[in-house]
């Protein structure tokens, strides 16, 4: 696979003069504001593509897409990277299965997730970044650890010495010990200094695929990777110098909740050995998705494909929409009562916005652009265009379409 830039067109966003307001988000480190001179470094963790994505994969890429819109709509300058994890367990797991070939399989799926993230207008990543292109970052990333006395080896693998940043866990050291284990972790491993020490390079085994490096034949763990790709991508070639001009290198660690404990705070404690810096000024994090009351996995067989909802003639703004409803950082349920209700109200902002005369507009800009810049409150959103909606249903004028149109376009990417 190669590292992309720009991987798929983005729409045209307008500019709204009453778009000033700074964006304040909620993080797993405190509030944290984007103003409109800000220069947003954001990482968003990709996709391992060994299937197709699903409703819990496009919830939170809509979440990012939403702060990549408001930024650039009040002025800032947004460097968005994110990346493929193109090389890992499940994905070697699913194509022999399948009896097919690992590389194939993820391209295969990294393209279909283009497809449904430009269906769904999604604004594209600066740099779409494959693992498999960064074993150079990650030898060099990890030379520099060793410097440091943060490396030791266990058999031929290499660990991250994650003991010493116990003071900075977010959760008991049980409780970390108990997800790292049901995470990917292994905690129980013979021979590591500390139960959640984790794996930084991977010695080769069972003629799975390899890289040659100064540390061997082998592959990189999960963590280093998301650390080595934001850093490079987002301060250059000069990445394990860190940026003395910032408190933190970036401003957004951007994912779903899942990856708190353990992949972003490893991926933090590892920046930080490298270049002895803060990583990220905020941790913003999406709920989860579940299905008819259930939890959504694959394991459970009732993932719902954004792919298999396009194929069904499935409006992909309806689908947008939907998950639009509910706050990003609630888990929230997926059902097809909610996007028979999606495709009503959708319906019902087509019909509004095809009239000539309509409920006033001036306003309620305003008021959507305000609600998006308090922690991105989507539900209230949806409330003001349902007001709207009735408003002009009931015949109340005085607003103008187009602007409302190319609004609801550029903030939420709702094209009607």
């Amino acid at each position: 696979m190669k590292i992309l830039q720009n991987p798929w067109p983005n729409p045209a966003l307008s500019i709204f003069e009453q778009a000033q307001s700074p964006l304040t988000l909620e993080s797993t480190s405190g509030k944290f504001t984007i103003d409109p001179d800000t220069n947003l470094r954001m990482y968003v963790c990709g996709i391992t593509p060994y299937d197709a994505t699903h409703l819990g994969h496009a919830a939170t890429y809509l979440t990012f897409d939403l702060i990549n819109r408001f930024s650039r709509l009040i002025g800032s300058s947004v460097h968005f990277v994110e990346n493929i994890t193109d090389i890992d367990e499940p994905l070697l797991e699913r194509a022999a299965r399948d009896g097919t070939d690992w590389e194939s399989l993820a391209q295969k799926e990294t393209d279909l997730f283009s497809r449904d993230m430009e269906a769904l207008r999604v604004l594209s990543p600066e740099w779409f970044v494959p693992a498999t292109q960064t074993m150079d970052l990650v030898d060099q990333a990890i030379t520099k650890m060793e410097e440091g006395g943060f490396v030791y080896l266990v058999d031929n693998d290499l660990y991250f010495r994650t003991s010493l940043f116990l003071s900075e866990l977010p959760i008991s050291e049980a409780e970390a010990i108990a997800i790292f284990r049901e995470r990917g972790g292994d905690p129980d491993r013979a021979g590591k200094e500390h139960p959640l020490d984790s794996l930084l390079w991977l010695a080769n085994k069972n003629d799975e695929p390899g890289w040659s490096s100064s540390h061997g034949f082998g592959r990189p763990g999960w963590h280093i990777e998301c650390a080595v790709i934001s850093l490079r991508y987002l301060l250059g070639e000069n990445y394990l110098a860190g940026d003395s001009t910032r408190s933190a290198l970036i401003d957004i660690q951007g994912g779903g909740s899942d990856l708190i404990f353990p992949h972003h705070f490893m991926s933090a404690i590892q920046v930080k050995a490298m270049t002895g810096q803060q990583f990220a000024r905020g941790y913003v994090h999406t709920g989860m998705v579940g299905l008819d009351g259930e939890k959504m996995s694959k394991s459970k067989g009732n993932l719902v494909f954004v792919s298999k909802l396009l194929a069904e003639g499935i409006d992909p703004v309806v689908i947008r929409f939907a998950l639009l409803q509910s706050h990003y950082s609630e888990d929230r349920m997926w059902s097809n009562e909610i996007l028979d209700s999606a495709q009503g109200e959708v319906e019902r902002i087509r019909s509004a916005l095809s009239r000539n005369e309509v409920a006033p507009t001036a306003e309620l800009g305003t008021e959507i652009i305000s609600a998006l810049s308090q922690n991105l409150d989507t539900p209230k959103v949806m409330a003001l265009l349902q007001s709207w909606v009735k408003a002009t249903e009931d015949g109340v004028i005085g607003g103008s379409t187009g602007e409302l149109s190319r609004l609801l376009d550029s903030a939420l990417g709702l094209a009607f």
